[in-house]
């Protein structure tokens, strides 16, 4: 007998499907192949200099060093607070509605910790970011995908796999501005998961990490702007994209003040919460100039024009996505008889472009890989040269 055998929660996780392109990914840099990388959402600019300075500002001061709470120090709570009330004129209160998280992966696990039990039933898109699915599965939850596509009204379907689903799902997750697959809903959308969460007395947690990340006018709406959305849940948010934050794991979790409650119990067990320089900072952050952001969403939108653009007129069509860091691109037609991993391996092997294979996200994404904007434009010409090469297609040169 191993001692794995034993082992509960490690045995429902199913094999990280991501490994397999890293590994080939750091075979290739060891050979010294220049492997161009669009495979993680990892923002690859600097911090902002004030939020920088700020940090090492605060972190010279010895009384920072002590032990943190794990909530939150008070004022990044203000801070928080005060960020939905500008963005989106929803008044939430710091002391109950509101809790900082080391990054909202962390919040999202510890949530599922705190929120089902064995056997219980949570709802997600399928497919979606991996934590979605794999924190309440963790938790010793069932999962139930809804599948996320362009052709079907997710509303609709939402509606049809709940009414199939005994026991009845206690859990709803959703992340819009969407990962993978960049979809948006507008607040009509939030209003109709709203009055369903009521009527059928579902938690809602929502996922808006890609808040700020929208391009071409689109405005990406808070579920927590709809009137009696924090009677049925919470929404988590995070600095690692708008500020180019992702190393600091700096999120937070506002609304339902029993859902946070029940978060912050939970936390009060585990950590003390983040070093105490990093929450000033990020204090400055969300309360300072916010030119940084609107920077940031720029770069973005430059390099999803050069992608796309590109990737269109090598004869691989693919839609402008209206907001997140990603392009969710269907596999071309010759190509998508191989699936999302073998065809994410020929990239990688024959034209030195890295990506993340869709069937990584659950079902529904086999058909589909996804690039992150985190390559420079001059790189991603160069990317889309190799590609050109590889999938001769119809095309003209990028």
């Amino acid at each position: 007998m191993s001692i794995s055998d034993g082992f509960y929660r490690i045995k429902r996780l199913p094999p990280y499907v991501f490994a397999q392109v890293q590994t080939l990914k750091l075979e290739a840099r060891q050979r010294g192949e220049d492997i161009i990388d669009f495979g993680m959402g990892n923002p690859d600019q600097p911090t902002p200099p004030h939020i920088v300075d700020k940090l090492i500002e605060a972190s010279r001061k010895a009384k920072n060093h002590r032990y943190s709470a794990s909530r939150g120090i008070t004022k990044l709570r203000h801070a928080i607070t005060g960020w939905y009330k500008r963005n989106y004129d929803v008044d939430l209160d710091p002391e109950t509605e509101a809790i900082v998280t080391i990054g909202s992966k962390e919040g999202l696990a510890h949530l599922a910790l705190a929120t089902i039990g064995p056997g219980d039933v949570v709802l997600t898109p399928t497919p979606t970011y991996p934590i979605h699915m794999y924190s309440f599965i963790i938790a010793g939850g069932e999962v139930r995908g809804i599948e996320l596509r362009q052709d079907s009204d997710f509303f609709d379907d939402l509606l049809r796999v709940y009414r199939q689903t005994l026991p009845r799902p206690r859990i709803l997750v959703i992340n819009f501005p969407h990962n993978p697959t960049t979809a948006v809903v507008d607040l009509e959308f939030f209003k109709k998961i709203v009055a369903f969460a009521k009527e059928h007395d579902v938690i809602v947690i929502h996922d808006l990490a890609y808040a700020d990340i929208a391009f071409d006018g689109y405005k990406a709406p808070s579920f927590l702007q709809v009137p009696e959305a924090k009677d049925v849940g919470v929404e988590f948010y995070t600095l690692s994209k708008a500020y180019n934050m992702p190393g600091w794991r700096v999120g937070f979790c506002v609304g339902n003040r029993e859902v946070v409650g029940a978060l912050a119990k939970l936390k009060s067990y585990l950590d003390y919460g983040i070093f105490q320089p990093i929450q000033i900072a990020s204090t400055v952050a969300l309360n300072g100039p916010q030119d940084c952001v609107k920077e940031v969403v720029q770069r973005y939108q430059n390099r999803r024009n050069v992608l796309v653009n590109g990737l269109n007129r090598i004869g691989w069509p693919v839609a402008l996505p209206r907001a997140t860091m990603f392009v969710w691109a269907r596999i071309p037609d010759p190509f998508r008889h191989m699936g999302s991993l073998e065809f994410s391996k020929l990239l990688l092997r024959e034209a030195k472009v890295a990506v993340s294979p869709g069937i990584g996200f659950g079902e529904g994404g086999d058909e589909f890989v996804r690039f992150a904007l985190v390559e420079n434009e001059h790189r991603t010409r160069q990317a889309l040269r190799g590609i050109r090469k590889v999938l001769n297609l119809d095309d003209q040169e990028p």
